[in-house]
């Protein structure tokens, strides 16, 4: 079927707008519309942000889990807003995490104080209990101008450490989301045209979504200037790991939680990661890509802890780790158009050839992308990593020791993945994408 180079006025004016509203995708993308809140407005919870508030002098003195201690346990009950349902989730993600990697051992046991509100503010928001990329970044940031895309004028509401580096580590990521928001109703307009076979503008389309890719690579290479490798790897990193996979660092069964009417259940789950971001994930879903690895450590496994049945990869199993609507939007666009079957099609004119060049184009800029990332990963985790540590505490950066690891073990990721040879994978399987455009 020969291709249409122009699309309909009644196509042309077609906005994706109330789609994208349906599915809390704002003018900022993936990120709420307005800044998330600074704090819970009603006294009541002022225990919990006090402690947040001294969070970095509290982990640095070990005292944050005598201050845990002593908060008595809340009830969600004030709770209003959505808003306030993800500040409530932001500051006990913050706080648990502190509590578990906080001392020279990690706890495998969360008081109640911390896990029954936590349980509960996590059942609400459809997301686990664990510091999410959702809590480290979608909804922990201020802007000092109106717009979120400039890095300079962002800073994370909180970090685990005070320092500037993580804050910076942090902020990378907000304005990465922002950047690439505009590309998002540009990309579902594209997948609508698919079946009316407007090959130009759907061309048009991937070539903007290729040079937005080079854009967010830009603000990754940026990392450097403000966050340095060796505060990231001994003073951050170790406190953004979750409890999966996380045996070597003190957790082999996880972490037991327990719920407000006293019944507890261990939980292994992942920490937060850049492989829960929905705009990177939206990338796949637009271009076909398949990711098959599940971590490279142990089975996948869900939420709760328990093994699936069925073989389930690392990129299908944190979507659980996003928010609720955004991975139902991910699952609506992945029904959407396939542009890879269209542009896997015998090319029947020029504008279809120059669609499989723009596609070949689009998964090379996502696969540099993500080549890019496997470089900050060498440079913030991998080298430091072969630096032998002198310490008696134990976490994610000791494990990661080259004693630790004489037995051949691979480095873990905060998610709980076998770090390189998961990120390699997914960078060659995006790759291999693009040659689908030239098969035929």
């Amino acid at each position: 079927m020969p291709g249409r180079t122009q699309a309909s006025e009644i196509e042309r004016d077609w906005s994706a707008g109330d789609l994208l509203q349906s599915y809390e995708v704002s003018k900022n993308g993936f990120l709420p519309g307005r800044e998330p809140l600074k704090r819970l407005s009603c006294p009541y919870y002022a225990p919990w942000e006090t402690v947040l508030d001294d969070l970095p002098s509290l982990i640095k003195t070990r005292a944050i889990r005598e201050a845990i201690n002593d908060i008595s346990v809340l009830s969600i009950s004030k709770l209003c807003t959505e808003e306030e349902w993800r500040r409530a989730y932001v500051v006990l993600s913050f706080l648990a995490n502190a509590y578990i990697w906080g001392g020279q051992r990690a706890s495998e046991v969360l008081p109640p104080s911390i896990s029954a509100p936590y349980l509960q503010v996590s059942e609400h928001l459809d997301l686990p209990p664990v510091p999410t990329y959702a809590a480290l970044n979608l909804w922990n940031f201020a802007c000092s101008g109106p717009d979120p895309r400039k890095l300079d004028s962002l800073h994370a509401l909180h970090t685990f450490s005070g320092t500037e580096d993580e804050s910076w580590f942090f902020s990378v990521s907000v304005a990465m989301e922002a950047e690439g928001a505009y590309i998002i109703p540009v990309m579902v307009r594209a997948l609508e045209l698919v079946r009316s076979r407007y090959f130009s503008t759907i061309a048009k389309s991937l070539d903007e979504m290729s040079l937005c890719i080079g854009r967010l690579g830009k603000l990754l290479d940026r990392m450097d200037e403000k966050c340095d490798p060796m505060v990231f790897y001994h003073q951050i990193r170790p406190l953004l790991a979750g409890s999966k996979n996380m045996g070597a660092a003190g957790l082999p069964n996880g972490v037991l939680y327990e719920d407000e009417h006293g019944a507890r259940s261990w939980k292994q789950l992942r920490g937060g990661s850049n492989g829960q971001s929905s705009l990177v994930q939206f990338f796949d879903v637009v271009l076909g890509i398949e990711h098959t690895s599940s971590g490279g450590i142990g089975r996948a496994t869900s939420v709760g802890g328990s093994r699936t049945s069925e073989p389930m990869s690392f990129h299908e199993e944190v979507r659980s780790y996003m928010p609720a609507r955004h991975r139902e939007f991910l699952e609506h666009v992945s029904h959407m158009g396939s542009l890879k079957e269209l542009v896997s099609e015998p090319a029947t004119s020029d504008e279809h050839m120059q669609l499989k060049r723009s596609f070949h184009a689009a998964t090379k800029a996502l696969g540099d992308f993500r080549n890019r990332h496997m470089q900050i990963v060498s440079r913030y985790i991998i080298v430091p990593s072969r630096k032998q540590f002198r310490g008696s505490t134990v976490n994610l950066a000791t494990a990661s020791s080259p004693s630790s690891r004489a037995l051949g073990g691979e480095l873990t990721g905060t998610g709980g993945t076998a770090l390189v040879p998961f990120l390699r994978q997914t960078r060659d399987e995006t790759y291999v994408t693009g040659t689908v455009a030239f098969t035929n």
